[in-house]
């Protein structure tokens, strides 16, 4: 559906404004949605004025360009993510090894109990009870 010459003239001004780098109403990117705000427009109208955005594609040569804060941003968070899982890799074998070592504790306890009760029965067997009289005990 085509939009109206009002509607293609508002598009047309606005598209010279931010080729020329001197944007009213937007941050001055080349992008379809600026080209929608300079133009205060809904980005649905835009989207129907097919010669507009045709003679747009042509004169915008490159994609969206991010702006050096959105880079910034991006990087920030890609290094976060790598960082995180770092740290998430490192967590999981420290807590593998702190399983282990709890395994080993507690086995090491009880093999020690074990130790304690046989210790205890063997001296029971050695062990003599002392008369309390006898002739060393004048």
């Amino acid at each position: 559906m085509p939009v109206s010459a009002a509607t293609e003239k508002k598009l047309r001004e606005a598209m010279a404004r931010l080729l020329a780098g001197e944007p009213l109403h937007s941050d001055g990117a080349l992008s379809k949605e600026n080209l929608a705000r300079e133009a205060q427009l809904s980005h649905a109208t835009v989207h129907r004025a097919e010669e507009v955005l045709a003679e747009w594609d042509a004169r915008v040569a490159r994609p969206v360009v991010r702006t050096p804060g959105e880079v910034r941003r991006d990087e920030t968070i890609t290094d976060l993510r790598r960082r995180l899982r770092e740290a998430t890799t490192r967590a999981t074998e420290l807590q593998g090894k702190l399983d282990a070592l709890a395994t080993v504790t507690a086995n090491l306890y009880y093999e020690n109990l074990e130790l304690k009760k046989k210790m205890s029965v063997k001296a029971q067997g050695r062990i003599a009870a002392i008369p309390a009289s006898g002739p060393w005990m004048e």
